[in-house]
């Protein structure tokens, strides 16, 4: 009589290295407080920035807000898993805090921009890449205006951006709509995800050197 497999309830689990990404205005921070909230289980890795810190954001926790110059070194000592400039300021994952996290065993999920994702898609290709999508430009659009936190010229900027980054789709495994008013449904589908990862008979193995 052949041997029956193991059952996938008893084969290791190997932690996930989630890439969430897509344009600026979308609701990539949205989502991933929302799943905070959820106290859904994710070690979620705080991207570095030198951007200046707008008014509902808090250090250390929406962003690590660095100088220029703090910036540069860390680069030079190799301290950053990727970094891009990305409208004129510098936005990097801090390595050292991925590496130990997926040590312990946690998924873990970072937020970068489609640059960053392609530089991580070379770095570790058996991460999960999940791009976020606005239901139209229209909406996304209508988005950046009511954060009034850029200028017209900056707003046509990113969506100019915006539309260049949805040719990079065939980078990622799977699109989520995020649409508007309806971030639950975003984050069930992201949860949805990860779930079905979790069953793969051939679980993603990262190596991160």
């Amino acid at each position: 009589m052949p041997r029956q497999s193991e059952p996938t309830s008893n084969l290791p689990r190997r932690p996930l290295l989630v890439v969430l990404s897509g344009p600026s205005g979308v609701g990539k921070d949205a989502v991933l407080s929302r799943l905070k909230e959820l106290n859904y289980p994710l070690n979620y890795i705080t991207t570095l920035t030198t951007r200046p810190q707008r008014a509902n954001e808090r250090d250390n926790v929406d962003y690590h807000f660095v100088s220029q110059e703090k910036f540069r070194e860390m680069i030079e000592s190799k301290e950053l898993l990727e970094y891009a400039n990305v409208y004129g300021n510098w936005y990097g994952v801090p390595k050292e805090a991925v590496k130990e996290a997926l040590e312990r065993g946690e998924d873990t999920i970072v937020k970068i921009d489609v640059q960053g994702a392609a530089t991580i898609k070379e770095i570790a290709p058996q991460a999960v890449f999940i791009f976020l999508m606005p239901p139209s430009m229209e909406e996304l659009a209508t988005r950046l205006r009511q954060r009034y936190t850029e200028s017209p010229s900056e707003l046509d900027l990113r969506l100019k951006t915006a539309n260049e980054e949805k040719d990079h789709l065939p980078l990622f495994d799977y699109v989520v709509v995020n649409k508007w008013g309806e971030i639950d449904e975003a984050v069930a589908e992201i949860k949805a995800i990860i779930a079905a990862e979790k069953c793969r008979v051939n679980p993603r193995q990262i190596d991160l050197r």
